[in-house]
């Protein structure tokens, strides 16, 4: 049953990762820590193809498969930065449901573009569950300074972010369908991977922050580098689980990685949900799983 515990790992580590990266970014900028992160990432996506001995069919990749792939690396970079951004301004446990949401738009595109029509009602119901969900956990944040106005424009910036990075997201997904048609899945996320990393270093220097490297302190490098490799971490044993173990069981266990990182951020920052958001939540993480059983 180890493919079991790969399983949970899986989960752990992705929930794990928002929790180091608002810890890597309490004064590190979101740009910067998203472009050293990349690099981590980037270096277990590759190990991941050297893992599977993949890497000979890259001479094989179409120029048209190429292209989605660099779309799809793009849309990549721009949720992460997007991402990263929502959690340096934003509580935890309210960006990263928003952010899940890009399941919404995925599957509504899905069965436009690619006509994946099974279990349409089942798919169009958890959808639609999955939207309340979302709306029940969005919390506008108030102010009370004599500058409220300025204030609450500052405070619910995050929900701006976490919204464009569940729409990159989603457009992530499609992109990479399109990409990988012909393309050995893991090659295909590595390749995408380094279109992040360019993309990244692009956005820090392009808008001059690159100074800003050298200001990051010690013990937030740390916390970002800790990012990538959870993430990377959590592609590894998902990689694991899903070659030994039963997808219908190995997908719905990765799904629930948004409740480790709810429990971690009440217990790392203090963050509290009250009962509207807590019933979200739940719509979203029952929804999720219905669907994944019957993908």
């Amino acid at each position: 049953m180890l493919w079991m515990l790969a399983a949970i790992g899986s989960a752990i580590f992705a929930g794990l990762t928002s929790i180091l990266a608002k810890c890597g970014i309490r004064q590190t900028d979101s740009d910067v820590a998203t472009a050293v992160r990349t690099i981590v990432v980037v270096i277990f996506a590759w190990l991941m193809v050297w893992i599977v001995g993949s890497f000979q069919t890259i001479y094989s990749i179409s120029p048209y498969s190429l292209l989605f792939l660099g779309l799809s690396g793009i849309a990549t970079g721009a949720s992460w930065i997007c991402y990263f951004k929502a959690l340096s301004i934003g509580d935890v446990n309210k960006v990263v449901p928003i952010d899940k949401s890009s399941t919404i738009l995925t599957v509504i595109l899905a069965i436009i573009l690619f006509g994946e029509t099974n279990h349409l009602v089942v798919k169009l119901a958890c959808t639609a569950v999955l939207g309340l969900g979302v709306f029940m956990m969005i919390e506008k944040k108030s102010s009370t300074s004599p500058n409220s106005t300025e204030d609450d424009k500052n405070a619910n910036e995050y929900l701006v972010y976490a919204i464009l990075s569940a729409v990159f997201a989603a457009a992530t997904s499609i992109l990479a369908k399109y990409g990988i048609s012909d393309v050995e899945s893991n090659l295909g996320t590595a390749i995408r991977t380094c279109f992040v990393l360019v993309m990244a270093w692009l956005v820090v220097y392009l808008r001059g922050k690159g100074h800003l490297l050298s200001h990051m302190p010690k013990n937030e490098s740390l916390f970002i580098i800790l990012s990538g490799i959870a993430t990377g971490a959590s592609w590894l044993c998902y990689y694991y689980a899903i070659q030994n173990g039963i997808v219908s069981i190995v997908v719905p266990i990765d799904k629930l990685s948004i409740i480790v990182s709810i429990i971690f951020s009440y217990f790392v920052f203090g963050e509290r949900l009250n009962k509207r958001t807590f019933t979200g939540l739940m719509l979203m993480i029952g929804a999720t799983l219905v669907m994944a059983i019957f993908a």
